[in-house]
This record gives C-alpha cells, sequence and structure tokens, in this order.
C-alpha cells in the first residue's frame, strides 16, 4: 500500500506541474484549448478533475473520509471505493453525452445528504451493513451527475470531447484515491490508539453537521 501511495504522489505530482493544470487556464478554457496539442488537452482536464476533488471537492472529500473511517479491513473498503467509482463514471459519461439530465436542485442536496448519511452511520458505531456497497453505490450516481454539471460548466473542446472527459474522469480518481491512500495510512496506524473511537466520533459528528447544513442551504438557500 505503500508503494501504491508513493506512485500516485510522483503521479499527481506530474500533474499538477505540468503546463495543463493550472488555475489560470481553469479559468478560461475556450481561449486556450485551441491552441494545445491533444496531449495538453488530456493533461489540463487530467488536472482540473485532480482539482475538482482536491482542493476544491470538500463535499466530495468529505464523503470518502466518512466511508474510510467506518472500514477497518482494506477489502470491504476496495468493494466500496469501487461500487462509488462505476456508479459516478457511469452517470458522468451519460450526463456529459446529454443522455441523462438531472436538475442540481436536485442533485446537490442528494449529494450532502449521502455525506451525512455515512457520517451519521459512522456515529451509530459497529460494521457497516453488508449491502453498504449497494448504498454506496446509489449515492456515486448522483456524485456523478455532480461531476458532470461541473465539466459542464467548464465547458469541453467538441473535436477533443471523448479524451477530455476520460481525462477529467482520471483526475478525479486520481484525486479520489490519494485521499483513500493518504487517509488508509494514517488510520492503519491511529487505530490502535486509546482514543482513536473518540476521534473517529468527533470527526463523524463533524461531517454529519456540515453536510446536513448543506442540505439546509442546498435547498433552502440556493447554495
Amino acid at each position: 500500500m505503500l508503494a501504491r501511495s508513493l506512485l500516485i504522489s510522483m503521479v499527481l505530482i506530474i500533474i499538477l506541474f505540468s503546463p495543463g493544470a493550472n488555475a489560470q487556464e481553469m479559468m478560461g478554457l475556450e481561449n486556450i484549448v485551441d491552441q494545445q496539442t491533444a496531449w495538453d488537452i488530456i493533461l489540463l482536464y487530467i488536472g482540473i478533475g485532480f482539482q475538482h476533488i482536491l482542493p476544491l471537492g470538500l463535499d466530495h472529500i468529505l464523503f470518502v473520509v466518512a466511508l474510510c473511517l467506518a472500514v477497518e479491513r482494506l477489502k470491504p473498503l476496495i468493494w466500496q471505493i469501487s461500487a462509488f467509482t462505476i456508479a459516478h463514471t457511469l452517470t458522468l459519461g451519460l450526463a456529459s453525452l446529454g443522455l441523462v439530465n438531472v436538475s442540481p436542485n436536485l442533485v446537490e442536496p442528494i449529494i450532502a445528504l449521502s455525506i451525512a448519511w455515512l457520517a451519521l452511520e459512522n456515529l451509530r458505531g459497529g460494521s457497516p451493513p453488508r449491502w453498504r456497497p449497494v448504498l454506496v453505490f446509489g449515492f456515486g450516481l448522483f456524485h456523478g451527475l455532480g461531476f458532470a454539471g461541473a465539466l459542464t460548466e467548464l465547458g469541453m473542446p467538441p473535436d477533443q470531447f471523448l479524451p477530455s472527459l476520460l481525462a477529467f474522469n482520471v483526475g478525479v480518481e486520481l484525486g479520489q484515491l490519494s485521499i483513500v491512500a493518504s487517509l488508509w495510512l494514517g488510520l492503519h496506524f491511529l487505530r490502535d490508539q486509546p482514543r482513536f473511537e473518540l476521534g473517529k466520533k468527533v470527526v463523524s459528528g463533524s461531517i454529519a453537521l456540515a453536510a446536513l447544513w448543506w442540505v439546509v442551504e442546498r435547498i433552502f438557500l440556493g447554495g
């Protein structure tokens, strides 16, 4: 696992310091894509996907944190992360192709609710239910629609649509995997500490409060 984490870190360093992955370019994509090679555009959208998770995607970060806090063994975590990845990749692709269209007014509160649900389950204690990967898959469908909404706002070059879409998804996955790898390594060493359970409840409670506020904000305040 340590070797995998180091590999991911090296890839991220390459992406973040590549010519196509800086914040300035993200603000004016329509003005630069015509001047880029296909490889530059791929690197650009990988960087955008990664930055959509780290540091910009606080809600998605908290979802992954809540997911990792509940799972002590690696195999169940892999199953859940895989279910989440398959689901959000599916809806990201369908929505970006215009085959699925769901209002952000529905998607964004459900994303917040999914975070609160996982965090509240962590507060309950005990092992997650066996059917949790199915629940995570369902939540992942809405997270994918959220990713698609962000990507639609940024826009994609028509002649590089599919490579841009795939590159964005790769960036999202790298951001997600970097969180999972870091958390798994950290939690592996902390689980035997006497105050670990208390810390887990404090973190989960904080995540639940933040997510529930987002639910209220996104439904009633248009946030």
